[in-house]
């Protein structure tokens, strides 16, 4: 773009501003009614360039995507945002931008400066609703599409306030959809399924970028549509749209008094006064694993995720977190109550290649050995195969009364009943094949 051109798109640039202020758009919000004023704007300028008054723009088309990433997006970083191959984006300092592809980063020529950075920052958490200063030099915040913000103040990050954007990329909704992606097998999604609809609580362990979530949002969609579903996370990131009774809650920073502040201890508390059927616990990894076995632990159902290495060693966070609640609390108390309400833990595994897989799935039977809980694995990841294992099902009663023999579930010799009593999306592949 010449010199003359980048005059005449600032020129535009200003003129849109001019009209969103004057009608009194949100541009976050109202992104529809920006794009009909940029395109009008720009289509005006092509049609006054055809006479010589003003420069041709060139391509009208990235002319107008430029305005809307200026007004209406997040300007430079838009285009790696609206790029459907991009899982995330972080700058370390204006002259390094990193993406993430395929669960591999790479180093882009994309090259910002200091205050265009600030404006970024400014114009997200103004999105967001959440602030960040010296008194709170961290935030976690949610963008408009739905991906998630962390940033770390300057001074605080060496040189440069520090970006990461992990975009909310939802490749599967469904469990018979990661079957299809490679991340599942048939018969381990079928038994996932029936263990969702059986009301076995489910834990989802693995790395950074493992797709804890999506493996969160596939199973929450097995959730009958007539139970009362309530989730709880520190920024939104669930997505659950098709349940027609689920509540989402989210906490909240402190104002600048220093109150206000709701934690995820509390929503967890909150979310019991709210007659659910299940809990769903976006991440634990703090103070709140108590609460939430609390409340497993009084019958009802549940869902989270947690940051580990393997089933077992996620199990073993499971029994120190709530330490973290106050030192009346003691191992002797909690370690027979996670053996008590955590019945399957599924591990994720991130290969070199960036492939997202589901590497174990274990089963807890409820017994405690040495202060050691024990499992029984289900199925394991031996190369390519999510394998089959001798572990036995937990609660198989509660399979029964679903109306499906979970031994011959996990043996390959039978497909789940479909015993659904609401009117909730379409079965998956392995229920409509039956």
């Amino acid at each position: 773009m010449s010199h003359a051109q980048t005059e005449a798109l600032q020129a535009l640039d200003v003129s849109v501003r001019a009209a969103v202020r004057e009608q009194g758009i949100d541009p976050q919000r109202d992104g529809a009614v920006v794009r009909r004023i940029v395109e009008e704007t720009v289509a005006a300028h092509d049609a006054r360039s055809l006479t010589g008054a003003v420069t041709p723009l060139g391509d009208a088309n990235v002319a107008a995507a430029e305005l809307m990433a200026r007004v209406a997006g997040f300007g430079p970083l838009q285009p790696l945002l609206d790029d459907p191959t991009i899982e995330e984006v972080w700058v370390n300092d204006p002259s390094r931008v990193f993406v993430a592809r395929n669960g591999r980063h790479e180093l882009t020529s994309l090259m910002l400066t200091e205050s265009q950075v600030t404006e970024l920052v400014e114009r997200m958490l103004t999105a967001s609703g959440r602030r960040l200063d010296v008194s709170s030099p961290f935030v976690d915040a949610a963008l408009p599409g739905g991906h998630r913000l962390h940033v770390v103040l300057q001074g605080i990050s060496r040189g440069f306030t520090a970006i990461n954007i992990r975009k909310f990329v939802l490749r599967a909704h469904r469990l018979d959809e990661l079957v299809s992606r490679g991340s599942l097998s048939t018969r381990a999604a079928a038994f996932l399924d029936a263990s969702v609809r059986a009301g076995l609580t489910v834990m989802v362990s693995g790395a950074t970028q493992a797709g804890k979530t999506t493996m969160l949002n596939c199973l929450a969609g097995a959730i009958p549509g007539g139970e009362r579903v309530v989730s709880a996370e520190e920024v939104y990131e669930l997505q659950v749209p098709h349940h027609p009774d689920w509540v989402a809650l989210q906490t909240r920073q402190a104002g600048l008094e220093g109150t206000g502040e709701i934690a995820l201890r509390d929503l967890v508390k909150e979310s019991l006064r709210m007659r659910p059927n299940r809990i769903i616990v976006g991440e634990v990894r703090g103070a709140e694993a108590l609460d939430l076995l609390l409340a497993l632990n009084s019958g009802l159902a549940g869902m989270g995720s947690i940051h580990a290495n393997s089933a077992r060693e996620a199990l073993m966070k499971l029994s120190t977190l709530p330490l973290l609640a106050g030192e009346n609390i003691s191992s002797s108390f909690v370690v027979p109550t996670v053996a008590a309400s955590v019945d399957l833990v599924v591990h994720l595994g991130l290969d070199r290649q960036g492939v997202r897989r589901v590497d174990e799935i274990v089963a807890v039977p409820g017994r405690v050995e040495h202060d050691v809980i024990e499992v029984e694995p289900l199925f394991i990841r031996r190369g390519a195969e999510l394998a089959r294992t001798p572990g036995m099902a937990p609660r198989p009663e509660r399979f029964e009364r679903l109306g499906v023999d979970v031994h011959a579930l996990l043996n390959g010799t039978t497909t789940p009943v479909a015993t659904r009593h609401d009117a909730a999306p379409e079965p998956p592949a392995w229920e409509r094949a039956g």
